[in-house]
């Protein structure tokens, strides 16, 4: 087996082998890397039609009792056919990895050498005799296969294979290979980089196992080769053991000045380095960044660039690929069992093939970075998760590890690699009734528990097949001890099984910090279309939220995502986008006055730059998170002028126009008591969202007019500003009586209208968030 990093760090420090070996050597072999667009996305009919590299691909019962023993020996031909193929493709691969070998171990004795003999000979250990042990294998493979498959002029092809099943023997050869025959490789018609040729026998030997596996199904227990084939699938797993028991004993490592390093968690990550994206094995240490190259953490920086986007080139190819991602899905779903093995994996492997691409291009979170590289993470939750798993670093670490403790380190690596592949969930995902499958909506209403106030937000993420956006976040609360949203975040899945959730306290000017994490296990049972509300227990945090799931055939994604405008919009349609009674618009803007602007002489009478107010105008338009961020540091007459503008563009004034009469005649009464209730008889009368909204309104002014000591703002001051905004005649009315009220009459009724209800000291309370809680009590989750 090709063993890598057996040596000491290169003069660059990086890691010889085939994690940083392909950029120094890459005046030596010029070798295209070809992403598998084109054989991903054209049908393949005259691809193979079985492969036995992967657990999904040949789907064979689990005993061979199942099969007749004539069905079983025709598949297991298929499975033997398809080996040699692979076995030849592998030749192949091996072969063109011996030339770089022999050009580096040429210039190995120059006088400007670009490795010595031995790197030369770490880098390629034992790749020469890998290839004549397979090369071996694959002679005397072919010579039995072409042996058994000679036509036989008297017989029919079906009672030739019948009659020499029997006969055909290879278990003496899988058994002389032993482990050291890393059979399965996918037979494709892709260049390979230099990099990617390295890690080719590291990533064979790990499907061993289910190669055997597959064979072993398809032969009768009666075979001769039954009882080899058992023997070495025996071999087989009791290495994969061994490898998981040594993994294990090496996680802790002695470091030379005696600290001891430890294995944080391992995963993979998205690597990009002059416009390219590579998939990473990653391995966290105590002090050590390991994936590809190496990062000694005492000089590394661990950042998270929050709400970065693809370029629009960047999102129709991402569309593209999800797209694929889904027909074959359907595909997959609709033709189960009706079209036999040989199209069910085929349709796999593509599936699996655009997952690995998609996995590649769509993360956008910055996890770590280097002057010439970064590492990208697919979502805040595991970036954010990165960066906690930093926090106990020191900065007293040398800047590199001693040769002992790398090669120690690294043989760990290489062990844990060989058991583990990319999260592709088309590998993992089993078809279960109890997952799910149309639209999941979650509230998220507020959080406790804090020990200081805070600007906190909550993201969200649901697993399942990556067609749609799998995660989203909240706006960032104001500074507060119990912070609250009440937003409603929406996610079309397929196959959800777990929910995530992730709270972050954001600091101005500093590093994001996770409050808290927790999962929750998706149960198609106990979820359904009525709103269940639970509080979660995140680490320090308790965060109460609301879930409900609609069942449906999913459509395929679109291409953009839907824009969902506030202002210029009627209350009634962006609450209901929103999940909410009050517009989130409204809400944020005014906590914002009160956090920062209560003590603003002229506070809602001072303008703020109008070209500020139009941009955040349209931020809110186009992403919520994105304009809370910009509202936190927006001048504050910028904040209030926003808000005044939200409700001067109203298409309907807050106060629907045909109430307008009725309260003008309201302000006629003399007694004041009456004049009360007739008005919020009135107000009682408009709709849910325009009540509960100038309700808000109206005791956000009232906490204003509190410092009018400071802010010279009393209530007939906020009730003149706001009254023309929140009350209009009816445009239906003014041909009828526009020669009896002039405009300055109606601005004193709209100003009276007003400043009557500012001064009522009993003014009902606002419902801002819709009820999502159906219980009678709330369901609280210890996680």
């Amino acid at each position: 087996m090709l063993r890598l990093h057996r040596d000491e760090e290169t003069s660059d420090g990086r890691l010889p082998g085939g994690c940083g070996i392909s950029q120094v050597t890459a005046s030596v072999v010029q070798m295209e890397t070809e992403v598998m667009e084109e054989d991903v996305f054209q049908e393949e009919a005259d691809s193979c039609p079985l492969s036995p590299l992967h657990p999904g691909s040949v789907d064979f019962p689990d005993t061979p009792t199942l099969s007749s023993p004539e069905e079983m020996l025709e598949r297991r031909l298929m499975v033997l056919k398809v080996i040699l193929e692979s076995e030849e493709v592998y030749l192949r691969e091996l072969e063109a990895l011996l030339m770089p070998m022999k050009a580096l171990r040429a210039s190995a004795g120059t006088s400007k050498p670009v490795l010595s003999s031995q790197q030369v000979q770490t880098v390629f250990y034992q790749v020469p005799e890998i290839r004549d042990m397979h090369q071996s294998f694959f002679s005397g493979l072919k010579e039995r296969l072409s042996a058994h498959c000679r036509s036989d002029p008297g017989l029919g092809e079906d009672e030739q294979m019948s009659y020499t099943g029997f006969e055909l023997v290879v278990g003496d050869l899988f058994l002389k290979m032993s482990m050291m025959s890393n059979i399965g490789s996918d037979k494709t018609r892709t260049k390979y980089t230099f990099e990617a040729l390295l890690y080719k026998p590291l990533d064979r030997v790990t499907k061993t196992t289910l190669v055997l596996l597959d064979i072993l199904k398809t032969t009768p227990e009666t075979h001769q080769d039954f009882a080899l084939l058992q023997e070495v699938l025996r071999l087989s797993r009791s290495f994969l053991s061994g490898v998981n028991e040594s993994s294990q004993s090496k996680r802790g490592v002695t470091l030379s000045h005696g600290m001891r390093r430890k294995l944080m968690r391992d995963g993979f990550v998205v690597d990009a380095s002059e416009g390219e994206r590579h998939m990473r094995h990653l391995f966290l240490y105590t002090d050590l960044l390991l994936f590809g190259w190496f990062l000694p953490l005492a000089g590394l920086k661990l950042r998270w660039i929050a709400d970065q986007h693809h370029s629009p080139d960047a999102q129709l190819r991402l569309h593209t690929i999800r797209t694929k991602m889904h027909l074959l899905r359907q595909q997959l779903r609709q033709h189960a069992g009706s079209k036999g093995l040989a199209y069910a994996a085929r349709s796999r492997k593509k599936l699996e093939q655009v997952e690995l691409m998609l996995l590649t291009h769509s993360p956008v979170y910055t996890g770590a970075a280097q002057p010439q590289r970064q590492v990208i993470l697919s979502s805040s939750p595991r970036c954010m998760s990165l960066k906690n798993g930093g926090k106990p670093f020191t900065k007293s670490l040398q800047t590199r590890p001693s040769p002992p403790d790398l090669l120690t380190l690294t043989s760990a690596c290489v062990k844990l690699r060989m058991t583990q592949q990319p999260p592709l969930h088309s590998t993992n995902a089993v078809e279960d009734e109890m997952s799910l499958c149309g639209t999941l909506s979650v509230a998220v209403h507020s959080a406790c528990g804090l020990q200081q106030p805070a600007s906190v937000y909550v993201c969200v993420e649901v697993d399942g097949y990556e067609f749609y956006d799998k995660q989203a976040t909240t706006h960032s609360s104001i500074h507060s001890l119990n912070p609250h949203w009440d937003q409603e975040l929406e996610f079309q899945v397929d196959a959800a099984q777990e929910l995530r959730l992730l709270c972050v306290s954001q600091a101005d000017g500093k590093n994001d910090t996770v409050l808290g994490k927790t999962s929750v296990k998706l149960d198609s049972k106990t979820l359904n279309e009525r709103w269940r509300r639970q509080t979660l227990h995140l680490g320090q945090v308790d965060v109460t939220v609301s879930l409900k799931f609609s069942p449906h055939p999913l459509e395929p994604p679109s291409a953009t995502a839907p824009l969902h405008p506030v202002f210029c919009v009627p209350i009634e349609i962006v609450t209901q986008q929103e999940g909410v009674m009050v517009p989130h618009v409204v809400r944020c803007c005014a906590e914002e006055v009160e956090r920062r602007g209560l003590a603003e002489v002229g506070i809602y009478r001072i303008s703020g730059s109008s070209s500020d107010i139009n941009t955040l105008k349209t931020v809110f338009n186009s992403n919520l998170r994105d304009a809370v961020t910009r509202l936190r540091r927006a001048e504050v007459n910028v904040v209030s002028g926003v808000l005044k503008l939200y409700f001067r563009e109203l298409p309907e004034p807050l106060i629907p126009a045909d109430k307008f009469q009725s309260l003008a005649r309201s302000l006629e009464i003399q007694d004041v008591d009456s004049r009360l209730v007739s008005m919020f008889s009135v107000l009682h009368s408009c709709p849910a969202p325009n009540r509960n909204t100038f309700l808000f309104v109206l005791h956000h002014l009232q906490r204003v007019s509190e410092k009018q000591d400071t802010n010279k703002m009393t209530l007939m001051n906020l009730a003149t500003i706001f009254g023309p905004s929140l009350l209009r005649l009816p445009v239906a009315a003014l041909g009828h009586i526009g020669s009896s009220m002039d405009i300055s009459v109606e601005v004193v009724l709209q100003v009276q209208v007003v400043f009557c209800y500012l001064q009522c000291n009993n003014l009902p309370e606002a419902q801002t968030s819709l009820p999502h809680d159906t219980d009678s009590e709330d369901e609280t989750t210890q996680i």
